[in-house]
């Protein structure tokens, strides 16, 4: 019987990447007053649902990216950790788990997190240009992939890299707002999932899912069309799914 509680995102249909780079959707869970963590972590924003459908939005992405904020604070993976969507993935010809990325200005990243030690999945490490190579040199020797990228504008160089040199047509960021606001500055985001939680966190400086580098005016807004939002009655949750306008 299907599940009218939840979005099917195992089976949802993206569009064709842009030229030259992958389709990248981002993926995020937020409290009803807009913010994306509690005590400096996601967790406890977001059910056993939204955790369910942030695996289904991973069965769809070629790589799976995060800012190194979210790997020092929560961790960072691409597994699936489900054996119905591994076999999705099996069938459709892919690996058990997408390649899992992280972006890091400096190359100050815990070492001994998940990350680097699984041998479960593929891991790149984006480097910013600005980097010791000495923090260079210890993350190759985890056996990670290095690639280095410009520490003022890693977006290009680094989608490029995953289009060019990994063949991936579809990545999923998975956060944090640092990250997403470098990408969406960069207009390289062509969709936005969000989770809405029935909480309020409230907090001045307690962070939003979009940390731009743009001014908060109107010429740089983005507009978003709504490509359809589920509510959940059982968890309290909306699960929306935007897509960036472009013309």
């Amino acid at each position: 019987m299907a599940d009218h509680t939840k979005p099917d995102y195992v089976s949802i249909e993206f569009p064709d990447p842009p030229a030259g780079r992958p389709y990248v959707y981002t993926n995020m869970v937020m409290s009803a007053d807009g913010k994306v963590v509690i005590e400096d972590t996601e967790r406890g924003l977001g059910s056993a649902v939204d955790q369910r459908l942030m695996r289904e939005l991973r069965v769809n992405a070629d790589v799976v990216l995060n800012g190194a904020g979210t790997l020092r604070t929560s961790g960072s993976s691409s597994r699936l950790n489900d054996p119905e969507l591994t076999a999705v993935r099996h069938a459709r010809g892919q690996s058990p788990n997408p390649i899992a990325a992280v972006l890091t200005a400096t190359g100050e990243v815990p070492l001994d997190r998940l990350f680097f030690t699984s041998d479960e999945f593929r891991a790149i490490v984006y480097l910013g240009s600005d980097a010791s190579s000495a923090q260079a040199d210890a993350i190759r020797e985890t056996g990670r992939e290095v690639v280095e990228v410009p520490t003022g504008d890693p977006g290009p160089a680094m989608l490029h890299h995953m289009h060019d040199v990994l063949g991936a047509r579809r990545v999923l960021v998975e956060g944090g707002p640092t990250l997403n606001g470098i990408l969406l500055d960069g207009g390289l985001v062509d969709e936005y999932f969000l989770t809405i939680g029935p909480r309020i966190v409230g907090g001045d400086e307690t962070l939003t899912p979009v940390r731009s580098g743009r001014p908060s005016t109107a010429e740089f807004v983005q507009q978003l069309e709504l490509v359809s939002a589920i509510p959940n009655p059982e968890s309290g949750e909306i699960y929306a799914r935007y897509r960036r306008i472009t013309s």
